[in-house]
């Protein structure tokens, strides 16, 4: 089987995904098509239980049009094997042997995923390691397939508040929404932070309330076998019994379907308030307000939905102290948004790391390799409002440059010849490196702010984190 990046021409498709899956030859496959959403029926009280929901049944999931959509998905996005070792490029090849009875083992409610491999990763802040669990890559494929059948259905009911693993949806407009609130008055936060959410998600609590929509028994007990399928390490497979470990495309919509629960008793009580995934932060006019909607919520979340509360992490506090999705706030006058302290100690220590290879190594390469971290971290804080956090990232960015090279430099003899070469005065290159101090305060003096200016550094490709901004912001 050919296949040329994440596309596949026509032919391709219909020889992965067989003749035997069901409906009409797939259209536009430009991407996910999302059926309509059809008016549903409720009684006076509205609770879910009274609403009339569209059906959601496992041959709609395994449409035709819509396994190819899934397997497209999956193939571009790639991804880690899991623990049968399948990559995406293998997976045409054993849909083309495998998937009539695979489809057969759905439709008869027999199938059953295989173990996660179990992947851990540092978290962020650096305290710990988060656990991800990478479905093989046929699971994933199922998993995408029913994340593309339910999404529809549930994205619509969501809360206005929610943004995160939602379609059109992002951080920047999360924190756009804070500030908002933040600016009617309501400037205590109630940060909360739930322990270990995706690791302690009640599986009972989970699937009640996907039992309240989804009538199909099938799909059901489907769910509950991805979330009970054991994790392998080392050989070993552990059972689960709870949590819905990241690293598969049906966690996210499972996690969001939960939370919405929280989302509506916020909006019930009339909290102002703003959810990604598992970061909540209400918004409330007093500290002592603050500290009742905490001690409410958590009782709310312990009781209902089985949930945990870290008390270490949470806290009621003003937004400018606290970080939201790695921004915070400003604190006098309109609220501006701005990178939290924390984000940028986290991206001077990625830098840091980038850095401390390039003893030895051409300055140039060091440049170019820094660029797409330097790209990266800006399209994410291009939303950021206060500009001279840019200006000072780019000032110590370019005065480790500099340190970079006076250690390079290494003899005093080599100093001054280097610095009498880039247009110093012999005697005050000379009295330069007799001054026997160190190479970061060489590397932020004038002599070498003279002798290495901003030009040098612009010559060699380096991403000025200012200018980024500035372009940005025109664009928007």
């Amino acid at each position: 089987m050919s296949q040329t990046g994440s596309e596949l021409s026509m032919s391709d498709e219909d020889a992965v995904i067989p003749a035997a899956i069901p409906g009409q030859p797939c259209g536009n496959r430009g991407g996910t098509a999302t059926p309509p959403w059809p008016a549903y029926q409720t009684d006076a009280v509205g609770s879910d239980h009274a609403k009339k929901w569209p059906q959601i049944t496992m041959e709609e999931v395994l449409r035709r049009e819509n396994m190819q959509a899934a397997y497209q998905r999956v193939t571009s996005n790639q991804g880690a094997p899991g623990v049968d070792g399948m990559t995406v490029d293998d997976l045409g090849a054993a849909l083309m042997i495998r998937w009539e009875d695979i489809r057969t083992e759905l439709l008869n409610d027999r199938y059953q995923p295989q173990p996660v491999r179990k992947v851990e990763i540092p978290k962020p802040n650096g305290k710990g390691m988060r656990i991800l669990g990478i479905p093989t890559t046929i699971d994933r494929l199922i998993q995408q397939a029913i994340l593309q059948t339910l999404q529809p259905h549930y994205d619509a009911t969501f809360s206005d508040a929610s943004f995160g693993f939602r379609p059109g949806r992002s951080a920047h407009q999360a924190v756009e929404q804070a500030r908002e609130h933040i600016a009617a008055g309501h400037d205590w936060v109630v940060d909360m932070d739930l322990e270990k959410f995706f690791d302690r998600v009640n599986h009972d609590v989970l699937m009640s309330r996907l039992a309240r929509r989804i009538e199909d028994k099938r799909i059901l007990h489907l769910i509950r076998r991805f979330l009970t399928a054991g994790m392998m390490e080392g050989g070993l497979v552990s059972e689960r019994t709870q949590g819905t470990p990241q690293g598969g495309p049906l966690s996210p919509l499972l996690s969001n379907i939960l939370l919405d629960e929280l989302d509506k008793e916020l909006e019930r009580r009339g909290h102002r308030f703003v959810r990604y995934a598992d970061d909540s932060n209400i918004y409330v006019r007093s500290e002592a307000a603050g500290i009742r909607v905490l001690a409410s919520v958590e009782r709310f979340l312990t009781d209902v939905l089985r949930l945990k509360v870290n008390r270490e992490k949470s806290a009621v506090d003003r937004p400018w102290n606290r970080k939201f999705l790695g921004f915070s706030f400003t604190m006098r006058g309109p609220p501006r948004i701005k990178v939290a302290p924390e984000s940028i100690k986290r991206f001077k220590a990625k830098v840091q790391q980038e850095l401390s290879m390039g003893r030895g190594r051409n300055l140039g390469d060091v440049v170019q390799n820094l660029a797409p971290i330097l790209r990266g971290w800006m399209a994410y804080y291009r939303k950021a409002e206060t500009k001279s956090d840019f200006e000072k990232l780019d000032q110590w960015l370019r005065r480790k440059l500099r340190c970079i090279l006076w250690r390079q430099w290494k003899l005093p003899s080599a100093r001054l010849r280097e610095l009498v070469a880039r247009g110093l005065d012999r005697d005050r290159a000379k009295k330069a490196t007799a001054t026997g101090r160190g190479p970061w305060w060489n590397a932020g003096a004038s002599h070498m702010s003279q002798g290495v200016p901003n030009s040098f550094f612009r010559a060699l490709g380096l991403v000025s984190l200012l200018e980024e901004y500035q372009r940005h912001q025109c664009s928007t």
